[in-house]
């Protein structure tokens, strides 16, 4: 007869065979509906209580989990005049008696259609060529509740221990988690202590193993507005008497950044990188190699800031970046006319490292770019109301570490678990990392190569995202049995 397992503990064959049925019977489907739904995050429809997208796309995960076939299963979708709406799961535990739960985390808005979606595809239906599902707000991050659902009833299925579990899901983490103080002051009680968060909100180096993601950047950015004339003066009477305010924009953003590398001056920008994390960036550079540049559309013959992976991981996690990403004041090329411009107006966008403090940042970038302004000019740096701080993870307790790496090789053909830093921003997670410093952290995603979150062509890679599914419910049965023998 074959070896049984302990009791309690969970086969990894059974718990990805349970897996992979969910996910082509109940997980796909509700990700393709939820797709469906244009619930775009309020900074980006401030009329979003009239549209109703982000209630809909709420409420058809709630209805959906409700009848999920889960002892004990509680939901709630939280409202409140001018906040938007939050789903809420309870499940409990068995084979455990663990007051600590898991606090699972995920959105249900999304980022803005956007432009240059190609082979027919748009944002808002869904189109899988069987390994991709396209689509806005699929793997960003959609799939997260009924992932994380299934591998809670994946244990619940062959009887095997898991821990209490939470979930938090809201409707604001595109535009910076505004309601979410809001929501965690009434729910607290009822989450009461947390073992282990767990955030299916970020990104993996590739998709042949399970990815832990160990750090975060922050953001923060605002508008910078430089006007030179009241009204716009043709060029060959004013050129070379009125300065340019495009070159006025040019020397303000010197003092930023060294354009000849993107390095950024002020070191208030920087941080130290702990020595744990270079070791783990090494070793992602090293499995990685050109993988790290080879996740990017490149035009003709464009090449990375360096061809070292190692520095580019580095750069990614570590250190701060600035992008423009938007602009007025400039007329369409077609229709530009033999006229100095009176004004140019850019947003400007910064990415931190994960130990910067965005305020502290966000204070001197304005220092900088108002101080003694060229020629005269009017400059005002307006900052952005959304910006959010870094995150770095607390180190591993061993039962996490083991539990890590036996469900990687369980469901990823023997790959062991890698580490990486991610350049994303998930503004809750140093809310969560204050709220509950005794607790572990498994941040993770299935944001890989080619899944461009927020940009055209975004994609949910099923079959990763089913291996995901399975890790996780096997690093779920090992916190519960966990619980029962203290370290």
């Amino acid at each position: 007869m074959p070896e049984q397992a302990p009791a309690g503990v969970a086969g990894a064959g059974p718990v990805r065979d349970v897996c992979d049925a969910q996910w082509e019977t109940e997980v796909l489907p509700l990700v393709r509906q939820h797709i469906r739904v244009p619930a775009v995050s309020p900074a980006y429809d401030p009329d979003w209580e009239a549209h109703g997208h982000l209630d809909r796309a709420v409420d058809a995960a709630a209805a959906w989990l409700r009848n999920v076939p889960l002892p004990g299963l509680r939901v709630e979708v939280l409202r409140a005049s001018g906040r938007t709406p939050l789903l809420f799961f309870e499940i409990p535990g068995e084979g455990t008696h663990a007051e600590e739960a898991v606090l699972f985390y995920g959105h249900l808005d999304k980022q803005p259609e956007g432009d240059g979606w190609t082979g027919g595809r748009t944002a808002w239906e869904p189109a899988f060529d069987g390994t991709r599902l396209y689509g806005r707000g699929g793997a960003d991050d959609g799939y997260a509740l009924p992932a994380a659902v299934t591998a809670v009833r994946a244990l619940a299925e062959q009887g095997a221990a898991r821990p209490r579990c939470v979930g938090v899901f809201e409707a604001g983490e595109e535009s910076g988690s505004p309601d979410l103080d809001h929501w965690f002051a009434r729910l607290a009680p009822r989450i009461g202590g947390v073992a282990l968060v767990v955030c299916l909100d970020s990104g993996a180096g590739d998709y042949e193993r399970l990815w832990l993601v160990t750090s975060l950047r922050g953001a923060c950015g605002g508008t910078l507005d430089i006007r030179v004339l009241g009204d716009g003066a043709h060029s060959g009477d004013a050129g070379g008497v009125v300065p340019s305010s495009f070159r006025v924009l040019r020397q303000l953003l010197d003092r930023l950044e060294d354009g000849a590398t993107g390095t950024l001056r002020p070191e208030a920008l920087h941080c130290a990188i702990p020595e744990e994390r270079l070791t783990q960036n090494r070793e992602a550079a090293a499995l990685l190699g050109h993988q790290v540049r080879g996740r990017f559309d490149w035009h003709g013959d464009a090449t990375p800031v360096t061809a070292d992976p190692e520095e580019l991981l580095l750069n990614r996690a570590w250190r701060p970046s600035l992008e423009i990403t938007g602009a007025d004041g400039l007329p369409p090329t077609a229709s530009a006319g033999n006229v100095l411009r009176p004004y140019t107006r850019v947003k400007v966008s910064l990415r931190l490292p994960p130990a910067v403090d965005s305020v502290t940042a966000l204070a001197e970038v304005r220092r900088l770019l108002e101080t003694d302004p060229p020629y005269g000019t009017s400059i005002r740096f307006t900052p952005d109301r959304v910006r959010a701080d870094g995150w770095h993870a607390p180190a591993e307790q061993p039962w996490l570490e083991a539990a890590l790496s036996a469900a990687s090789r369980a469901c990823f053909d023997g790959a062991d678990v890698a580490r990486v830093g991610q350049g994303g921003t998930i503004p809750l997670m140093g809310n969560l990392a204050r709220r509950f410093p005794e607790a572990q952290f498994l941040a993770c995603g299935v944001l890989g190569p080619g899944a461009n979150a927020h940009g055209p062509n975004e994609s949910l890679h099923v079959p990763y995202a089913r291996r995901l599914t399975a890790s996780l419910s096997l690093t779920l049965n090992a916190c519960a049995l966990r619980s029962r023998t203290p370290e």
